[in-house]
């Protein structure tokens, strides 16, 4: 039996967006135990910058954030 992480994660590229630094963390640590490359940003702000770096395959939202809330971020996201 092999240690390897199923194929359909291993290797994506995955966008957690968070203000929660514990919920960020604990995503961050799961998604890269199943061989993702976890990418974190604290608001809908910060998360348009990571996205033009970094070319996400997935991003996770939280829904309620100061500042922007996840609706927001969603549609900056689209729009850009």
């Amino acid at each position: 039996m092999s240690n390897k992480a199923p194929r359909g994660l291993s290797g994506l590229k995955i966008l957690v967006i968070d203000d929660s630094k514990t919920i960020r963390r604990t995503a961050e640590t799961l998604l890269s135990k199943e061989g993702c490359q976890v990418f974190t940003a604290i608001d809908g702000f910060d998360a348009l910058s990571k996205i033009a770096d970094h070319q996400p395959d997935l991003i996770f939202v939280d829904i309620m954030m100061p500042r922007l809330d996840g609706y927001q971020t969603c549609s900056l996201i689209k729009h850009n």
